[in-house]
């Protein structure tokens, strides 16, 4: 195996791994990124046309109101646009959101195809597998902003605040929540809510502190996590 869609294949992803184990994320990030520039054509060449953090999250918030709005743009979604991401993606920013049907990324913040690198799991949760894809889109395909997504009335928080086991594995997600939880019940006012909020934090929070890529890049001011909750009865994302 050597590359599906840009990601690097079995044999070359063992090959970074084991770089980033003896040498660090730094390592790790100039061998893979090697490895895709070896592998030729479809290989994303620098961005000729970066997007700030402060811009990506503008455009997030102004496609946002669009959507509240109803009077969306629909952007980038042709057939040709669909032919020149052929060549290769440049997402402006990336996106850590709940798996809940309600809240589809690319529609709420009105945007199109390229435009969003969008990891989904219920509860917004920093798992291993969110955070390495996270990593990739920073990284390697040079999204300088991240928002972390929670959403009002979610299920995995509204699971997590329950004082029994979930069913299944179900139980994992609840468990990487409840760090969340126990800071929201020491806080005045609805727990439900202060819960959303909590969790919102608390993973925009696991992304720095577990990832030494994403925060690298951090420290480096070429990237910033931001948090937001979106209103399932408005339409409205809000920054927290």
């Amino acid at each position: 195996m050597s590359r599906i869609n840009g990601f690097v294949g079995r044999r070359n992803f063992l090959l970074g791994a084991a770089s980033f184990a003896t040498a660090g994320g730094l390592l790790w990030y100039q061998r893979t990124t090697s490895i895709l520039q070896a592998e030729g054509a479809q290989t994303n060449p620098v961005n000729p046309h970066p997007v700030t953090a402060t811009e990506a999250l503008k455009r997030l918030l102004e496609g946002n109101q669009r959507f509240v709005d109803q009077k969306r743009k629909y952007p980038d979604q042709s057939l040709k646009h669909v032919q020149s991401l052929a060549k290769g993606q440049y997402p402006f920013a990336a996106v850590l959101g709940c798996a809940d049907s309600r809240v589809p990324t690319e529609i709420i913040f009105d945007q199109g195809l390229g435009n969003l690198f969008v990891v989904r799991v219920a509860g917004n949760v920093a798992s291993d597998m969110a955070i390495g894809s996270l990593e990739y889109a920073t990284s390697v395909l040079g999204s300088q902003l991240i928002v972390v997504l929670g959403h009002k009335k979610c299920g995995a928080v509204m699971a997590a605040l329950q004082e029994k086991p979930a069913p299944g594995r179900i139980n994992y997600i609840v468990r990487e929540i409840r760090p969340a939880i126990a800071r929201a019940r020491l806080t005045e006012g609805d727990v439900g809510e202060n819960a959303i909020a909590a969790n919102i934090k608390y993973q925009a929070e696991k992304l720095q502190s577990q990832s030494t890529i994403l925060a690298n890049l951090i420290q480096k001011g070429k990237l910033q996590v931001v948090g937001a909750c979106y209103d399932i009865n408005t339409g409205r994302v809000s920054i927290c």
